[in-house]
């Protein structure tokens, strides 16, 4: 599998998991994170588990330690506040720390790609 449909792969499931639907009659968009996050406890703990699979591809790009450890921030930002009733689940609504995390690997393979330039 090439980089671009490995991408697009991770960009389904960060879309799946944070901006999938849409309240009706806005711009407000969600996904499978929040509407697990409204099943106490266990919801946040399974959104947290497909968070950690993006987290592990981020291995497969090579991606610094300290950016690893940023992604692993969000994730668990996500997960903890993410077990407050109610205020949690609006705060899913904002974080959408599958984004993010996918941002995080997009930027990195763009800056190696334009180190790559420049050296060549």
């Amino acid at each position: 599998m090439d980089i671009e449909k490995e991408l697009a792969h991770l960009q389904q499931i960060a879309d799946w998991m944070d901006s999938k639907f849409t309240i009706p009659g806005t711009s407000i968009r969600f996904g499978l994170d929040s509407l697990l996050g409204l099943i106490p406890g266990v919801g946040d703990t399974i959104g947290a588990a497909v968070t950690a699979y993006l987290i592990a591809q981020a291995d497969r790009y090579q991606l610094p330690h300290h950016l690893k450890m940023r992604m692993a921030g969000n994730a668990f930002i996500d997960w903890f506040l993410g077990l407050i009733p109610f205020a949690g689940d609006i705060f899913d609504f904002g974080w959408k720390a599958n984004q993010r995390n996918l941002n995080l690997i997009r930027k990195h393979l763009q800056d190696r790609q334009d180190k790559t330039i420049i050296i060549n």
